[in-house]
């Protein structure tokens, strides 16, 4: 009962009846894991070769950019799974590291599990494909959202555009110079709507870094 309870956590398990998690709970290999604050959980680059259910506590993920010119830190709360997107497709690896805030509680399904669940399980099976097409669409339509109307929107947009989950507390490390080259305007201009966001509440400025405790409430 207890695993039975902890999947239907996961947007992979729910609508399942009860028969069936309890044939899930019983034939498939599941890990389970505690992983310490400050423990790395996985490492951006390496094969994503398993699902990763955080079923309570806190993880940090970091993702860079190519060019390693631009890192941002946001923090992700359990009930959450690790880029389920990253298991299948042309590139099959990790594109943010992630460790842990506070002490985690994890499930873990290696790969092959993963394909036999997707085999046998008609409700995991169409759960994982709204999952990806979902994230697919939304993707898609980023192309075709309303464009910026000014310097501040832009500077938005670039937050929200290169964070994992679109709430929470965000710290971007970049130099005002690369950012001003992202925005394509002056350095003096970013500059002065930074510190506008920093007036209202919205982010505050440090050397290199910028943090932002609610990403959501630069929309508000």
């Amino acid at each position: 009962m207890e695993i039975y309870d902890r999947l239907l956590q996961f947007t992979l398990f729910q609508g399942m009846s009860h028969a069936d998690l309890m044939q899930v709970a019983g034939h498939t290999k599941f890990g389970f894991s505690k992983l310490a604050a400050g423990k790395r959980l996985v490492k951006d680059g390496t094969p994503c070769t398993h699902l990763y259910f955080v079923t309570n506590g806190t993880l940090r993920a970091e993702t860079t950019s190519d060019d390693h010119s631009c890192r941002v830190s946001e923090t992700i709360a359990a009930p959450f799974i690790v880029q389920p997107e990253r298991l299948f497709g042309i590139d099959q690896r990790y594109s943010s590291t992630f460790k842990a805030e506070t002490p985690c509680n994890l499930i873990s399904i290696d790969k092959q599990e993963v394909m036999l669940l997707l085999e046998t399980q008609l409700v995991f099976r169409l759960n994982m494909l709204n999952m990806l097409t979902t994230e697919t669409q939304r993707l898609r339509h980023h192309a075709w959202r309303t464009a910026p109307r000014n310097l501040r929107e832009r500077t938005i947009r670039f937050f929200f555009s290169r964070c994992l989950y679109p709430a929470g507390p965000k710290t971007f490390y970049v130099l005002m110079n690369q950012l001003a080259a992202e925005l394509n305007d002056s350095r003096l201009d970013v500059s002065h709507v930074l510190n506008d966001l920093q007036a209202d509440g919205l982010l505050t400025l440090h050397r290199g870094r910028i943090e932002i405790p609610m990403l959501e409430k630069l929309l508000m």
